[in-house]
């Protein structure tokens, strides 16, 4: 149909004539409401990033000092499975203080005590790294 005609017809409804494909031969139009439409489309966004953002893992960072207790490791534990559960990875942080640095061994000892405390569907990304005074290593589920 003619503009002319496309213009009438959408005066008529009270919506507006709105360009699609400008690149087109003929240019494309659609007689829409113009502020409905602009709603829906910024309605499509936001899902659309929100999903996006879920898609992302986060790295999550979790410190645990050598002195810990057995309760306050359950509790750290558990808080690690959560993450891993919503999909996030997570970097455990083994905190050496003061004159702690000379027994990194004990440090290793709390990292695989923490690992196996996450079960089998748990897996270390890499090798655990001496980063200053932490010990530091990923984990992820499989």
């Amino acid at each position: 149909m003619s503009s002319r005609e496309a213009q009438l017809l959408a005066n008529e409804q009270g919506v507006d004539l709105v360009e699609i494909a400008s690149n087109a031969n003929p240019p494309v139009v659609k007689i829409i409401d113009w502020g409905k439409f602009q709603y829906q489309r910024m309605k499509e966004e936001a899902k659309n990033r929100k999903k996006a953002r879920e898609k992302q893992s986060e790295l999550k960072q979790m410190k645990i000092g050598l002195k810990i207790s057995d309760n306050d490791l359950n509790i750290k534990v558990r808080k690690i499975r959560g993450f891993l559960d919503d999909g996030d990875r997570v970097k455990i942080l083994i905190v050496f203080r003061g004159r702690e640095m000379i027994h990194r061994e004990i440090g290793n000892v709390l990292l695989d005590k923490v690992v196996s405390m996450l079960g089998d569907d748990v897996v270390l990304e890499g090798k655990p790294q001496m980063n200053g005074r932490n010990l530091s290593a990923q984990v992820r589920k499989k």
